[in-house]
């Protein structure tokens, strides 16, 4: 299997192109120094994401911004915290203010050149346009929790995608879903048969950051530690090999 096999990437976006942990992070601070927490930031992220699981398990058709606003609410709750509602709906709204991964602008006009590029994504609409500005490129297609009424890992997610992909031409063969998440991504993706490349974006820190532990059978096709990796290993395999230059 090369990556050349493939027509079309699909994309989660936060944590993949979007560095979702930093701006998770960044965001929480305000709470976090507002009730003199201490916890390390992997610990911050790790509570913000069984509070987010558990509230996009509970609420699979709230926005998303909205959802973020309760999973605030939650933590301040957790933390012992008094936050006012304005704090709870200005974490709601941080989305667009977390910043794009170096690599991701430059891997995305690589790749437009060479597949077509989706999103499909844990978000609402309005978010997610505010994200694209930073990532630069125009995708073929976005597929937002907010569309389909649930969140990842739901299979509803990916049964949308691909029904919507086979009404544009594109068999479950001819995609490669690109993800950050095992949990969120990489383990519904092997449920239906769908190629992944793991786009390991905490390759040297220990744990799951933002995300839930995946289950144990979570696997992928291709593992790279950034997006920039990815398009290098595209590039060095459109190269002809040392027999066909003779």
């Amino acid at each position: 299997m090369d990556l050349s096999d493939f027509r079309v990437l699909t994309f989660d976006c936060y944590g993949t192109l979007i560095d979702w942990e930093s701006g998770i992070h960044t965001a929480l601070l305000p709470l976090l120094r507002k009730g003199n927490v201490t916890l390390g930031r992997d610990a911050v992220l790790e509570t913000f994401a069984r509070h987010e699981s558990a509230q996009e398990a509970e609420t699979p058709a709230m926005l998303y911004s909205d959802l973020l606003a309760t999973v605030h609410r939650r933590l301040a709750a957790a933390w012992g915290i008094a936050a006012t509602e304005d704090e709870h709906r200005r974490f709601g709204a941080s989305v667009p203010d977390w910043p794009a991964f170096p690599d991701s602008a430059d891997a995305l006009r690589y790749l437009k050149q060479h597949y077509k590029l989706v999103i499909l994504s844990n978000v609402d609409r309005a978010s997610f346009s505010a994200s694209n500005r930073r990532l630069g490129v125009e995708f073929d297609a976005i597929y937002t929790a907010q569309d389909i009424g649930s969140y990842k890992p739901a299979p509803a997610n990916f049964r949308y995608m691909l029904d919507h992909l086979a009404a544009l031409g594109y068999a479950k063969d001819a995609v490669l879903h690109t993800a950050q998440s095992l949990f969120h991504d990489h383990a519904p993706a092997k449920q239906f048969g769908l190629a992944s490349a793991w786009i390991d974006r905490r390759h040297d820190r220990a744990g799951w950051g933002a995300t839930m532990q995946p289950p144990a059978d979570a696997s992928y096709d291709f593992r790279f530690p950034s997006m920039a990796a990815l398009v290098e290993a595209h590039r060095k395999q459109r190269l002809p090999s040392p027999a066909a230059m003779r």
